[in-house]
């Protein structure tokens, strides 16, 4: 099984319909954490396939787009401090294919 990464995701994207379609994808790759904001759990092979998916959705001039490696997904424990509601790791669940 390929290494997964907990990734951190954070986007400005200039026009609210580009935005709407990188909220879109982001929701098959990851977990929504606030505006504009994603954990995603990721082996190398979907990681590539994320960042050429939106590379090709965000005008370049205009937009911008952060993928924060916090490091393989079952070696870390993140050291959150959340003010509000309650911060919720992503679980890796059971796979059915």
């Amino acid at each position: 099984m390929a290494i997964e990464h907990l990734y951190v995701v954070v986007y400005d994207i200039r026009d609210t319909k580009r935005w709407r379609r990188v909220f879109r994808l982001m929701k098959g790759f990851g977990d929504w954490v606030q505006l504009s904001v994603f954990q995603c759990r990721l082996n190398a092979v979907r990681h590539a396939e994320l960042v050429q998916l939106l590379d090709n959705l965000i005008l370049h001039q205009r937009d911008h787009v952060i993928l924060m490696d916090m490091g393989p997904a079952d070696g870390i424990a993140p050291r959150v401090i959340s003010l509000g509601q309650p911060y919720t790791p992503i679980e890796r669940g059971p796979a059915i294919f």
